[in-house]
């Protein structure tokens, strides 16, 4: 996929992270598909900072963890810490790391002794991973929140963390599986697309929320990239796709990436790259300069 389609999203739109982050999936040069991975970006206060803190899960044949990194907005990583899920002794599931931001401490608590896991990078219950700053818990992830608070003899925080973008990584043959947040408050909505990219008919591709057919995308090979409206529960989302390394790549395989975008956006026209694949492709322009939550759902296909 083309470095300008990437680019073309301004960072209220919550621009995925590059690739040169230690903690990021690593995605080669030839394309080779990468590890699942899971990427959650939150805006907390820590230590009376604004910061922007990183949670990745990735999981691959041979690694499982969870990173945490801990940066000012637009600047290096103030802290990093990596934690193996691989772990077969018990104490290292259970664990304390502290650091300090301006002087100030930090510390980051987690358990994942009792942590179920279904095939997914993240757990999916009985774990949890809290962050914590001036005796308040800045970030909760995970669903054990009572034993969370006992064990860092915290508060909640005034200012809760915000989530400002999704990041995620799936591999398959034709069929890809995610959950996304579409709506503020609301439980994650399930999402899955499937590609006919072969055989006697044309190309076509299938978006489906929570079981319901949203979006059907016929003669694919001249709609690789595009864009939709749709509703949920009376609620807009914009959903943007981009396809040409699933249909033009020559080792016919690659990534497809998906953006899940709550409410309404303006789309431009940009005419910016004549040497481009395409000289024309639609790209998300942010209605208002407030961050709002994105999902980006990286889809590699895999032969």
């Amino acid at each position: 996929m083309s470095n300008h389609l990437l680019g073309s999203i301004p960072f209220s739109i919550s621009k995925p992270p590059s690739n040169e982050n230690v903690c990021q999936v690593q995605e080669s040069e030839d394309k080779a598909a990468p590890q699942n991975a899971v990427t959650y970006v939150y805006q907390a206060k820590l230590a009376g900072l604004c910061c922007n803190v990183t949670a990745t899960w990735g999981k691959d044949l041979n690694n499982h963890f969870l990173c945490i990194e801990v940066a000012k907005p637009c600047q290096e990583a103030l802290y990093i810490c990596k934690i193996d899920l691989n772990s077969c002794q018990l104490w290292g599931k259970k664990g304390l790391k502290s650091f300090d931001i301006d002087g100030r401490r930090v510390d980051v608590f987690w358990d994942f002794r009792q942590a179920k896991f279904s095939g997914n990078p993240e757990p999916c219950s009985d774990y949890y991973v809290a962050l914590v700053s001036k005796a308040e818990v800045v970030l909760l992830l995970g669903d054990l929140v009572t034993d969370a608070y006992k064990r860092t003899r915290s508060k909640p925080a005034l200012e809760e963390a915000t989530l400002m973008y999704k990041k995620e990584v799936v591999c398959g043959k034709r069929l890809f599986c995610s959950k996304a947040m579409l709506e503020v408050g609301r439980e994650e909505h399930d999402i899955v697309i499937e590609a006919s990219l072969s055989g006697p008919n044309d190309p076509e591709m299938w978006i489906t929320v929570d079981g319901t057919m949203t979006i059907r995308i016929m003669n694919l090979n001249w709609r690789f990239r595009g864009n939709e409206s749709v509703m949920l529960n009376d609620f807009p989302v914009e959903i943007f796709w981009d396809v040409y390394d699933w249909l033009f790549s020559k080792q016919a395989t690659g990534q497809g990436l998906f953006i899940f975008k709550p409410g309404r956006l303006d789309w431009e026209s940009s005419h910016s790259d004549p040497g481009s694949r395409n000289s024309e492709y639609y790209s998300p322009k942010e209605s208002s300069s407030t961050i709002e939550f994105c999902h980006f759902l990286y889809a590699w296909k895999t032969e």
